[in-house]
């Protein structure tokens, strides 16, 4: 089983699950809760990591909702205190996995979660005084399982991202035949969120070519895999890729995103039950449109070389290609086809401007900018 060591272990392939044990003693894990969702435990998930960690379960905690908040995160918090827990196992999608981040941060710390908040000067309150998590995604999309990021929604509606190199999960066990029972729609939906963290970390001005590079082959795999994944569940080739592109994109987005997702992150906030992949699916065609206007000939070369990974004949095919492979996989690509009325612009205007990703897009955004993208993805 092949072992990558980049910001955190990472025990990827199928069959990777039996591997579960091990990690949790590396990371000295004697007492974890388990972090999940009730889908995930219907599907019997839950019952099968218990058993592959017998007495080290101190307790399971399977209340995640669709987009993580401040009251799942207090209600798991309470939870793993009273059952005397000395880290977690994170099992399902990003919303599980950045629960259970939350709660290694709010069960060894005290004051209110906003505390903790990137925008609030969060960063630097979160010290290594912060309980191990072993991550096991079930889907093809946040790269939780490696990021050093937890996106959660404050009871006052933002939504949020804790950051800190503390909440990099100790280990991921990245196993695809936990992804092959994902319904085709969360396989495109998670699918995009993969590809737009690829293209988003990939253009954003941070100097790390190491980052760049795992982008774009993160981009080239999940591109050229997406739509069989989404058609042929039971595509093992397509699902293996579909994961590494996942994590992959994950590990590189240590650069920084954009505005895409400081969009998405704010219309998310005043909306929880939108879904964040398919958000980025429809901010991101109008948002490439807006970073490649303001281009020098040396960020040119980006989109060329985005093309490149994407298979196509050059800079132009983007945006049209991207807007294609949206439809083509089930998606809306427009927000009224969401029911998201144009009510909403400027609080959705508002919050992206405050979003931490905001700050890492290639051009800043003004306030009429982020309304035009919104007029052009509506």
């Amino acid at each position: 089983m092949p072992l990558i060591n980049y910001i955190t272990r990472v025990q990827f392939g199928y069959g990777a699950l039996e591997l579960l044990a091990d990690e949790l003693a590396l990371a000295k894990i004697d007492r974890a809760l388990i972090v999940s969702d009730k889908p995930i435990s219907a599907l019997g998930m839950v019952e099968r990591v218990r058993a592959l960690v017998g007495n080290k379960v101190a307790g399971i905690y399977d209340e995640t909702p669709g987009n993580p908040n401040e009251v799942a995160v207090r209600a798991a918090t309470e939870l793993f205190i009273s059952s005397g827990a000395d880290g977690l196992i994170a099992i399902g999608g990003g919303s599980a996995l950045d629960l259970a981040k939350a709660v290694a941060v709010m069960a060894a710390h005290d004051g209110p979660l906003k505390t903790f908040a990137a925008i609030e000067g969060g960063t630097e309150k979160i010290p290594a005084k912060t309980f191990p998590v072993i991550a096991i995604p079930t889907t093809s999309g946040t790269g939780s399982e490696v990021g050093r990021g937890a996106i959660i929604i404050l009871e006052d509606g933002r939504k949020v991202g804790l950051l800190s190199n503390y909440l990099v999960p100790k280990a991921a066990i990245c196993d695809p035949e936990l992804t092959l029972s994902l319904p085709a729609m969360l396989t495109a939906a998670t699918g995009m969120d993969a590809i737009s963290h690829c293209i988003e970390t990939y253009l954003a001005p941070s100097f790390n070519p190491p980052a760049d590079g795992i982008a774009l082959e993160g981009l080239r795999r999940a591109w050229g895999h997406l739509a069989a994944a989404t058609s042929e569940p039971g595509n093992r080739e397509a699902r293996l890729n579909m994961s590494i592109a996942a994590t992959m994109g994950a590990m590189s987005f240590q650069k920084g995103l954009g505005c895409v997702h400081s969009l998405s992150h704010s219309l998310g906030g005043l909306n929880p039950k939108l879904h964040h992949g398919t958000l980025n699916a429809i901010f991101l065609p109008a948002v490439l449109e807006f970073n490649r206007s303001a281009q020098t000939v040396v960020e040119e070369d980006k989109f060329s070389r985005l093309a490149h990974a994407m298979g196509l004949a050059g800079p132009d095919d983007v945006v049209p290609a991207v807007e294609a492979m949206t439809r083509r996989i089930g998606l809306p690509v427009k927000l009224s086809e969401l029911g998201v009325e144009d009510s909403l612009f400027p609080a959705i205007i508002a919050g992206a401007l405050k979003d931490h990703t905001h700050k890492t897009n290639p051009r800043e955004a003004s306030h009429e900018d982020y309304q035009a993208m919104l007029s052009r993805s509506y």
